[in-house]
């Protein structure tokens, strides 16, 4: 009966991951996104899928799917002979690397941790490198699907609590839960559950790990912990120097009229 559970599951998959909606009208500049990213950059991806809208109502936020970029620790490379700079956890792929090309595109959101040196980001991207050949936590789909069909008298808060550990196997995640194992290796904070406690008549603010299976891609974006950088910007940006659509037609009107 295996066999049935895994066609099943396959084309269950195929439904999910096949896409719904156009691309945004609004994306980087690949060039510009590449000189911008920083090894152990979290990339948020909205998502254009049916699962992505799942995860997007499910969490009540834009981003769908989480990256982390590991620059030129993979020496893999795509047939076009671009390099693979990607390390992530997909859906019906498990734990691949993919080229920035993919997500190019797309409407994303970069997320970068705040004062990490380049050797504890390094270490982030290597545990995610390690991790490559992983399964997908298919139950965590499940999971979604069944918080997608309302339970009386529970709350969207509690439910999330009740499907939250996927199947709990070292060896399977989701997108989100790996990369915050990442960060939980070199013990920074991406959302950590704050503990108050009084000593000798000081708060102070004791911080704890929550299960990184509780974690969502918008808990990079809401963290107060990572930075969001702007391609746009981060290479200077002057407004003055924009060119408007309407001005540029001003101009050619004002050339057309004749001379008095």
């Amino acid at each position: 009966m295996d066999w049935i559970g895994n066609a099943v599951g396959r084309r269950l998959v195929t439904y999910l991951t096949e896409e719904i909606r156009d691309r945004p009208e609004t994306a980087y500049d690949p060039a510009r996104l590449r000189e911008t990213l920083e090894v152990g950059d979290v990339i948020l991806i909205a998502g254009r899928s049916r699962v992505s809208g799942v995860i997007r109502r499910m969490t009540s936020s834009v981003w769908s799917h989480a990256v982390l970029y590991v620059g030129d620790m993979l020496d893999v490379h795509g047939p076009d002979g671009e390099r693979h700079t990607l390390v992530e956890m997909e859906l019906g792929i498990g734990c691949a690397s993919a080229p920035l090309s993919k997500y190019a595109m797309e409407h994303i959101r970069i997320c970068r941790p705040f004062d990490l040196d380049l050797c504890e980001r390094e270490q982030v991207a290597r545990f995610c490198i390690l991790r490559l050949g992983y399964e997908y936590d298919v139950k965590n789909v499940l999971d979604l699907l069944r918080y997608c069909t309302p339970i009386p008298l529970v709350s969207a808060r509690l439910r999330r609590r009740m499907l939250s550990l996927g199947s709990g196997l070292p060896t399977r995640a989701i997108c989100s839960s790996l990369i915050a194992r990442a960060f939980e290796r070199v013990r920074y904070p991406i959302l950590p559950r704050v503990e108050t406690i009084a000593d000798r008549g000081e708060r102070h603010e004791i911080l704890h790990i929550r299960h990184d299976s509780l974690y969502m891609p918008r808990d990079f974006d809401i963290s107060p912990y990572f930075e969001i950088v702007k391609p746009a910007l981060v290479r200077g940006f002057d407004y003055r120097k924009v060119e408007w659509a309407e001005r540029r037609a001003q101009a050619r009107g004002a050339q057309s009229q004749p001379a008095e």
